[in-house]
């Protein structure tokens, strides 16, 4: 499937808002349209399609308001004024840094201080675990109950909670991360850490060899942010309220695990697995063929090839690509990489798509060898960073997101 590009030149510009070059330019000049050159031209310039999009539909309410209203919230219309993310459809920036350089040369600590502070020198408190008495029975349940579960207990234990000020959020956010990570481990009760980071805590927890260490610190900043995801929109919603930013995290896991958001990989990592057993014993050109028929056999049934495809992303999901790339690098080798590479390779063929995150993190799950759910439990370590970053900008503004239904 063929996506838009998002950067269209002037002509098609003008032309979808129905305006001269001129008015078109003097948009630009008010900073309500994005502008830059176009690779491999000195003059020639592209506009941002979501941003042309936007206008006219600003322009279109203004001629009948209650079906602007209706479309308001749809797929990809920007709603909020966020300076955390930007993605310009090849590329993926947390203020301004790009978020695969960021993933080689930085901490998992100084990522979520760019994303809290503006800054990567922020330092923050030691976290302890809190006590967690009530979350005794929760060995068998799914981690984002457990998450949860121990969430609202540290909530329950930190006086300071409603403290809505900004370094007292990135504080209670750091303590959070921890006790998502230990939950992830497997850590219980009030047991001093060691000293190392969150990356190596799960490497050593999740026993994955030399590089996990390395693997799993990218794969976590990867996932830090992404916009106005659901999952990002549901905390901003509840820091809105001006609820603590406990019950911001406690709220975003609840939209992560959904199967149409974070559950995704999850599903991901089950049909690569279920057709593993298939292809085996084949030659890796046998392999190949027999992967493109198990594949079609599957969506002919009405199953579902996911891990594939990115609206915002036409040509490939950068952070797809920056995981598997390290894969190759890290894990050169490895039968499973060459197993997820060849149904890569069998599924790109048939939805002609390339991967998305969904896929990397299955992908890195399956390499690394982690326990079952971690592709989830991954993306919410991770992204429990964007959804304080998140939060923190919505207290800043005392607005409470409230939407209007079209009866």
């Amino acid at each position: 499937m063929t996506r838009p590009a998002p950067w269209i030149d002037a002509a098609a510009a003008a032309a979808r808002l129905g305006v001269s070059r001129a008015t078109l330019y003097a948009y630009v000049s008010r900073g309500l349209i994005r502008s830059q050159l176009l690779p491999g031209s000195s003059r020639a310039h592209g506009y941002a399609r979501e941003d042309v999009e936007r206008l006219r539909q600003r322009t279109a309410a203004r001629r009948d308001p209650a079906l602007a209203a209706a479309h308001a919230l749809e797929w990809g219309v920007p709603v909020l004024e966020s300076a955390i993310t930007f993605i310009d459809g090849r590329a993926l920036y947390y203020r301004g840094h790009d978020v695969v350089t960021l993933a080689r040369e930085r901490s998992l600590e100084e990522v979520a201080a760019l994303i809290w502070t503006g800054g990567f020198n922020a330092v923050f408190p030691p976290a302890l675990p809190a006590t967690i008495a009530a979350a005794a029975p929760e060995r068998h349940a799914p981690f984002v109950l457990r998450a949860q579960t121990r969430l609202a207990a540290a909530a329950a234990d930190d006086p300071g909670a409603g403290d809505l000020r900004p370094a007292s959020v990135a504080a209670a956010g750091w303590r959070m991360l921890h006790l998502l990570a230990d939950a992830a481990a497997g850590v219980r009760g009030t047991r001093r850490r060691r000293v190392e980071t969150m990356d190596q805590q799960l490497a050593r927890a999740w026993k994955t060899g030399p590089h996990g260490a390395e693997i799993l610190r990218a794969t976590l900043i990867l996932c830090a942010d992404h916009e106005l995801n659901v999952s990002s929109f549901t905390a901003r919603c509840v820091a809105s309220a001006g609820s603590t930013p406990y019950a911001v995290v406690i709220a975003g896991l609840a939209a992560l695990e959904g199967f149409r958001h974070g559950g995704s990989g999850v599903r991901v990592d089950a049909m690569i697995g279920g057709l593993r057993a298939e292809v085996s014993a084949r030659s890796a050109r046998d392999r190949q063929r027999a992967l493109e028929r198990a594949i079609g056999a599957r969506m002919r049934a009405g199953d579902v090839v996911g891990g594939f495809g990115h609206q915002l992303y036409p040509a490939g999901d950068p952070r797809a690509k920056a995981l598997l790339d390290l894969l190759e690098r890290r894990a050169a080798g490895s039968a499973e990489l060459a197993y997820l590479r060849a149904f890569q390779r069998a599924a790109a063929a048939i939805v002609r798509e390339e991967p998305n995150l969904d896929f990397a993190l299955a992908g890195v799950a399956r390499v690394l060898r982690l326990p079952a759910g971690a592709p989830l439990m991954l993306f919410a370590i991770g992204r429990t960073i964007g959804w304080i970053g998140q939060a923190i900008e919505q207290y800043a503004t005392g607005q409470l997101i409230r939407p209007r239904a079209r009866y």
